[in-house]
């Protein structure tokens, strides 16, 4: 596997890690909603680091796709 198939792949997985994050957030917020409290406080379940985690995966793929095309941010 080359190194630009080895990045596009983890940019593939983590995506796929955010889709399914954000099903789960979503499937939470239709099954009885999410309090402003919950977003921002929760100490447990999947709230608990979900803008964190979310955001540490979003910036790697970005990072990734520079990386692909050679660009730099």
């Amino acid at each position: 596997m080359s190194d630009v198939e080895a990045l596009k792949a983890e940019k593939e997985k983590l995506i796929a890690e955010m889709l399914e994050l954000q099903k789960k957030f979503i499937e939470r917020e239709h099954n009885g909603g999410i309090s402003g409290k919950d977003y921002w406080a929760s100490k447990d379940g999947l709230l608990k680091d979900y803008r964190q985690v979310y955001m540490e995966k979003a910036m790697r793929v970005v990072e990734l796709s520079h990386q692909i095309v050679g660009s730099h941010p």
